[in-house]
């Protein structure tokens, strides 16, 4: 039982804080939280006798990040790698199905898959523009070219990744997604 917390809020990345705490004990705040009554968004890093509580971003506070991707485990992957860090998700299996979805307006970002059965990423894109729905979003593809990275850029996307992409990489890109 810790003998003391400091609690200090909001934490920009999880991931900064595991980078500066590397020679911490960190421990998944799930464990504990019923001890502290902490949201699942929350880690803990115990050093020296002393726990210190480091909260994401409050819970309703985050906008959903909404997937886009006809591939399944690149949708479970992505949704487990958002889960991870703390950051809401949402995935669709193609992007008729996240229009009809109507969470367009909840999402502060979008991760699409540029090359999809029916609606492609950059078809969705213009969808959305057209609709002034301007979500912040990163095309992830294993079939680009610069055209058609200058073509979703032009657009408004805010990153376009190759497939496979660094992990750090996308969620830095995240990150600055939700925030702007």
């Amino acid at each position: 039982m810790p003998t003391r917390a400091a609690v200090h809020k909001p934490v920009r990345s999880l991931t900064l804080y595991c980078h500066f705490l590397k020679p911490l004990q960190i421990v998944a705040a799930s464990l504990v939280a019923a001890t502290f009554r902490l949201s699942y968004q929350s880690i803990i890093a115990c050093f020296w006798g002393r726990c210190y509580i480091f909260a994401m971003a409050a819970p309703g506070k985050t906008k959903m990040v909404a997937i886009v991707d006809d591939d399944d485990l690149m949708r479970s992957a992505l949704q487990g790698l958002l889960k991870a860090v703390g950051l809401p998700a949402q995935a669709f299996a193609s992007a008729e199905e996240f229009l009809k979805s109507g969470q367009q307006r909840k999402a502060g970002c979008l991760i699409a898959d540029i090359r999809m059965p029916g609606m492609s990423g950059l078809e969705l894109q213009a969808k959305l523009n057209a609709e002034h729905c301007r979500i912040p979003t990163i095309f992830i593809t294993a079939h680009g070219d610069e055209k058609m990275r200058m073509q979703a850029l032009r657009a408004g996307a805010v990153e376009f990744m190759a497939k496979p992409f660094n992990d750090e990489v996308l969620l830095e890109s995240v990150r600055a997604a939700l925030e702007s």
